[in-house]
């Protein structure tokens, strides 16, 4: 693995975008957005992925998505996916108008870094109605990182999609991609997944995720990452490592929030009301703690690496307070 060099490289070129105190973000990845057919991951939580955006559309967030959002390894034809999901995109349009949307790109959409590409899937969409072509995310930039600045403090939380090094899903992700278009999709239909991703992987998850943990050490800058699909807070004096989770989970998605100074680890689902009724609504599976805890200033105090996982996390801090999300 080449992680930490290539982590390196994405911060030197990331966007840097600053905020304060007043900064609302959510960051949302690996929504595998599909065409809609048996093998699309997505389609059961697009629903509650839905309500979660036009909750934060209308709190004021600006919206992060943090790579592997829409699938393209397996569906290459980008215009087949926003017709199987007009309503999401017409809620990301929403964001885009308002200049509160970025985009990273990750493995599974890889060729989101060529603005070329960009320019002829994204910045326009056809309207099946009117056969029309509307604008989608006109002027939309693509970027590998988004470095994220406190003004005051200077601290600095670098976001990528975290397939960085992952040699199969970066320097080889080409012939990654065409065994999964050629052979896994047709096998994800029938719920069979590559035992070589780090989503299924233990091994290859945990290798990924200790260089996660070696280069903030290293650099001594936050990172949020997705990729894994295993969403994870630290705790206590472990290493600043965020992980957004996954929006393809049986019956819920995962994010994290940046606001009021503070980070969460948040989780949405369908729940019923004390009449019976079913709506979606948020839960905090971790935190808020303060953005300062995980200042890494110069003469650090030494942080130790994450030793438990989210899954463990979890069961000390909610203590089964929500089992379906445990």
């Amino acid at each position: 693995m080449r992680t930490i060099p290539r982590l390196t490289r994405a911060y030197r070129n990331a966007k840097v975008v600053e905020i304060d105190s007043s900064s609302k973000i959510i960051i949302f990845s690996d929504s595998h957005r599909g065409d809609g057919s048996l093998a699309d991951e997505f389609h059961k939580d697009r629903d509650i992925f839905e309500a979660a955006l036009q909750h934060y559309l209308d709190e004021g967030y600006t919206l992060i998505e943090a790579g592997d959002n829409d699938e393209l390894w397996e569906y290459p034809k980008f215009h087949h996916i926003i017709k199987a999901n007009p309503e999401v995109f017409a809620l990301l349009r929403k964001f885009h108008t308002k200049g509160r949307y970025m985009r990273i790109y990750g493995n599974h959409d890889m060729q989101l870094r060529d603005p070329e590409y960009v320019r002829h899937h994204l910045y326009l969409r056809l309207n099946h109605v009117t056969g029309r072509a509307e604008p989608l995310f006109d002027g939309l930039k693509v970027e590998e990182a988004v470095l994220l600045r406190h003004k005051a403090s200077g601290q600095e939380i670098l976001t990528v999609h975290g397939h960085q090094g992952d040699f199969s899903n970066d320097q080889a992700w080409r012939g990654s991609m065409f065994t999964f278009r050629i052979f896994w999709r047709h096998l994800h239909a029938l719920g069979i997944h590559s035992p070589s991703s780090p989503t299924r992987n233990s091994f290859q998850r945990h290798k990924v995720e200790r260089n996660y943990v070696r280069w903030i050490l290293q650099h001594g800058t936050a990172l949020i990452c997705g990729h894994t699909h295993r969403e994870r807070f630290p705790l206590g004096e472990d290493a600043p490592y965020f992980n957004s989770g996954a929006c393809v989970f049986p019956d819920y998605i995962t994010g994290l929030e940046i606001a009021n100074d503070s980070i969460s680890l948040v989780g949405w689902q369908v729940v019923p009301d004390a009449n019976g009724y079913l709506h979606v609504a948020p839960k905090v599976l971790a935190g808020p703690r303060p953005l300062d805890d995980f200042h890494l200033r110069p003469d650090p105090k030494p942080h130790r690496r994450p030793n438990r996982s989210m899954d463990q996390s979890r069961k000390v801090e909610q203590a089964s307070s929500h089992p379906s999300l445990l």
